[in-house]
C-alpha cells in the first residue's frame, strides 16, 4: 500500500479549507505559493470539463504521481523549460502524469525525472501534445522511467513540436491506437526515439531523430489484439542513431541493436519516403519479422502476422552508416559479405516472409518489400541461420501505391 509523505497530506488539508469555491476554474496558481504541489494534486483530482489548469514558471518538486481522470481539460504551461515539474524525488506511482480522459490537451511544459514513464495516457481520445518535452536529466540509463510520451489505447491523437530524452524504453511512442500524428519533434538520448506501436494509421513527418539506439521504429508486437498498419514515415532526420542498447532486459526493445535508423518490424502497409538518413552505424533501414525478436509462435496473438509486407521505401536521401554493425553476429555477416573495411548497404532485411502468402486467392511473389533510391541491400537468410545471406536486388525492385495521409478531422 502506497503511503503519502505527512507534510503533503497537511498541504492538502490546509489546501482544501483554504480553497475559494467562488475563483474561476482557469485561475493559475500562483508560482510563489508554497502549496502549489498540493494544489496542483488537488486541482487534478477536482477537474471539471472545460477547466484550463495554468502551471506558472519554475520548477516544483512532487514526491509522487499526478493523475487526471476527467475529459475536456486542458494543462498548460509558461512554456517549454519555464514550467517544470520535478519527480526527481518521487517515492510513490508509476507515472509523472497519468491522464485518463478525452479531448485532453497538454502543452508548454517540461516533466522530468519521473520514476516511471513522463506522461501516460490511456483509452483516451481527442489528445493533443504540444510543446511538452519529458526527459531524465542524468544521461541513459537503465534506471531511467521506460516512456516518455505514452499515449496507448487512444484515438485521434496529435503530437507535435515536443521534446523526449533519456526514456530507457521509447522517447515518443503511441501504441495500440487509431489516428496519430507526429510531427517537428525531437527525439534523443532514448533507446527507441520515435516507436509507432501495433496502431493503425499514422503520419510521422518532420521529426528529428538522433543519438538514441534506433531512430523510429515501426513495431508490431505479437501478444496484443490489435495489428498495425498504414503508417507513413516522411520527412523526418534520423541521423547517427547509435547510442548502446539500455533497455531493461528481456523487453522487446532491448534486442534493437545499437545504430538502428528507420526498423520495421512484422508491420504491413509502410510507406517511408522524402527522410534524410545517415550515419546509423548497423543499418540506415532494418526490416524484419518477429522472429528475429526471439517470439515463438506460441507466444502470438491468434492471427498475427508475423511478417513485414507490403513495405514502399522510396525517395530517401541516404547515406553513411552500416560500417560497425552491433552484436558479433552482424559483424561477422558485414566482415564475411564485404570484409573488415566494407560496410552493409543502406537496407538489411532478416529474410523472414510466409511462403504460402495469397492475394486475392492467388499465391502472392515473396513479401512485397519494394525499395527505391537506396544502395543496395542485404538478404540476411534468418530461416536459414543466416548462412546463404543474398546482396540480390532485383526481388525489391518494385512500387507499390501510395497510402493516404492521416486526417485527425481538425481542421
Amino acid at each position: 500500500m502506497r503511503q503519502h509523505v505527512v507534510v503533503v497530506a497537511l498541504l492538502l488539508a490546509l489546501s482544501a479549507c483554504q480553497k475559494d469555491q467562488t475563483a474561476p476554474a482557469s485561475a493559475a496558481v500562483a508560482a510563489g505559493d508554497a502549496g502549489f504541489v498540493a494544489t496542483l494534486h488537488e486541482r487534478l483530482l477536482d477537474a471539471k470539463p472545460g477547466e484550463v489548469i495554468e502551471i506558472p514558471a519554475g520548477k516544483f518538486s512532487f514526491d509522487r504521481s499526478l493523475t487526471l481522470r476527467a475529459n475536456g481539460v486542458t494543462i498548460r504551461g509558461a512554456g517549454m523549460d519555464k514550467s517544470v515539474l520535478s519527480f526527481k524525488g518521487q517515492k510513490a506511482g508509476a507515472e509523472g502524469l497519468l491522464v485518463n480522459g478525452d479531448d485532453f490537451t497538454i502543452e508548454n511544459l517540461t516533466i522530468e525525472d519521473s520514476k516511471g514513464d513522463g506522461l501516460k495516457i490511456s483509452e483516451s481520445k481527442n489528445i493533443t501534445i504540444r510543446k511538452v518535452k519529458v526527459q531524465w536529466t542524468g544521461g541513459p540509463s537503465t534506471k531511467n522511467g521506460a516512456y516518455g510520451l505514452y499515449p496507448v489505447l487512444t484515438k485521434n491523437v496529435l503530437i507535435e513540436d515536443s521534446v523526449a530524452i533519456g526514456a530507457s524504453d521509447a522517447g515518443i511512442y503511441v501504441g495500440q491506437s487509431d489516428g496519430v500524428i507526429v510531427r517537428r519533434s525531437r527525439a534523443e538520448s532514448n533507446v527507441a526515439g520515435i516507436e509507432i506501436e501495433n496502431t493503425i494509421n499514422a503520419d510521422v513527418y518532420e521529426n528529428v531523430a538522433t543519438r538514441n539506439t534506433g531512430g523510429i521504429l515501426v513495431f508490431n508486437m505479437p501478444n496484443l489484439t490489435q495489428q498495425g498498419g498504414n503508417i507513413r514515415v516522411f520527412n523526418n532526420k534520423v541521423i547517427a542513431n547509435n547510442t548502446e542498447n539500455f533497455g531493461a532486459k528481456g523487453t522487446p526493445v532491448a534486442s534493437v541493436p545499437a545504430g538502428s535508423g528507420m526498423v520495421v518490424n512484422a508491420n504491413d502497409d509502410v510507406e517511408i519516403f522524402d527522410n534524410e538518413i545517415s550515419d546509423n552505424a548497423t543499418a540506415n533501414f532494418i526490416i524484419s519479422s518477429v522472429y528475429s525478436t526471439g517470439y515463438k509462435d506460441s507466444s502470438m496473438a491468434k492471427d498475427f502476422d508475423p511478417y513485414p509486407e507490403r513495405i514502399y521505401v522510396h525517395g530517401n536521401k541516404v547515406s553513411g552508416g552500416g560500417d560497425s554493425p552491433d552484436g558479433l553476429d552482424l559483424k561477422a555477416l558485414k566482415v564475411a559479405m564485404f570484409g573488415l573495411g566494407g560496410s552493409f548497404p543502406d537496407v538489411l532485411w532478416d529474410g523472414y516472409y510466409n511462403k504460402d502468402r495469397k492475394v486475392d486467392g492467388k499465391a502472392a511473389t515473396g513479401p512485397e518489400i519494394c525499395l527505391r533510391d537506396v544502395s543496395g541491400v542485404v538478404n540476411a537468410d534468418g530461416p536459414g541461420g543466416y548462412k546463404n545471406p543474398s546482396k540480390d536486388a532485383k526481388p525489391f525492385e518494385c512500387d507499390l501505391p501510395r497510402l493516404p495521409a492521416v486526417d485527425l478531422g481538425r481542421g
